[in-house]
């Protein structure tokens, strides 16, 4: 059970990262669109930086605010390329960008990571002192 913990800490950690990097890859160009959009792909990079920090030193929060990025982001991509956001047309020409495939590959790989390790219980998360794998393997010695 350590051996899934660890492959699902360190999937999340990079997925988390992959999805802040493509953004700030992307920022650069979104300047031009609306200047908006650009600093909100600079947060969601830093976003996702601080994400996995959290993730790394086994907060909850941590996962959570990757939760929250990978799920804004998502949602977002789909209403750009649908009915537009502010100050931006709909793009429906662009659905198939490669940068946008793959973040979306990476926001909806790190859902279902995260919704594995709480299915599963199987995530060690900091609470406190001691580690939720700390007190669920006391519930198995009881």
């Amino acid at each position: 059970m350590l051996q899934i913990q660890r492959v699902s800490l360190w999937m999340g950690i990079a997925l988390i990262l992959i999805t802040g990097l493509i953004h700030v890859v992307v920022a650069k160009h979104s300047f031009g669109e609306a200047a908006y959009l650009g600093w909100l792909f600079y947060a969601n990079g830093a976003g996702s930086l601080i994400a996995a920090y959290g993730i790394y030193q086994k907060h909850r929060w941590g996962w959570s605010l990757g939760l929250l990025i990978t799920k804004l982001s998502f949602i977002c991509y789909v209403i750009s390329r649908t009915i537009g956001l502010p100050y931006v047309p709909a793009q429906p020409h662009a659905w198939l960008y490669p940068l946008g495939v793959a973040s979306l590959i990476a926001e909806g790989l790190f859902m279902a990571v995260f919704y594995f390790t709480r299915k599963n219980h199987s995530m060690i998360v900091s609470s406190g002192n001691c580690s939720m794998d700390a007190k669920l393997s006391e519930n198995k010695l009881n």
